[in-house]
């Protein structure tokens, strides 16, 4: 596992165009970051699991559609979203399942990719009160070789998030 702070990736690691366009964006607004880097992986368990880091500093960046656009909702990587609560903190009637394809229209990221922030689309954000109170959360890094390591308080400015509990624990 490599780490990189502040956007400084060691010399020959690979940066897909979307890591770098996130980091770029990053940079751009003085958001304090950290990439590790990790073998390839899709599901945010496998993640954990690769990086041997805890599940619940990860998130699950969960892209829906509702009558009012895109949702993104955020939860930690332990636990999964409750849809009635979660419509209810977004505002909407309804959340819908986004096709894997229109999930990387609307985010700019591959699943199993996705930041917690900077999307291609705008998105009504909401942000489990459990993400809220970690200090630093784990999230998709740009490309699936990827984490990104950003501050919790960071995530909900940057989307403008509302925190609500929207989230309930695995049963495992």
């Amino acid at each position: 596992m490599t780490e990189v702070v502040f956007g400084l990736m060691p010399l020959g690691a690979p940066i897909s165009r979307d890591m770098e366009r996130l980091e770029r964006r990053l940079w751009d607004a003085g958001v304090w970051h950290r990439f590790i880097e990790k073998p390839e992986t899709v599901h945010t368990a496998d993640a954990a699991k690769a990086s041997g880091l805890p599940i619940e500093a990860f998130t699950k960046n969960l892209v829906w559609n509702s009558e009012r656009g895109p949702v993104l909702l955020i939860v930690r990587g332990d636990m999964s979203v409750d849809l009635e609560a979660a419509a209810k903190a977004a505002g909407v009637k309804k959340l819908l399942k986004v096709p894997f394809s229109d999930a990387v229209r609307i985010s700019g990221y591959l699943p199993g990719a996705t930041p917690s922030v900077f999307h291609a689309s705008p998105m009504i954000v909401v942000v489990d009160e459990e993400v809220a109170k970690l200090e630093t959360l784990i999230c998709g890094g740009g490309d699936r070789e990827h984490l990104l390591e950003l501050r919790s308080a960071d995530v909900i400015r940057l989307n403008n998030a509302a925190v609500e509990k929207i989230a309930k624990r695995d049963l495992k």
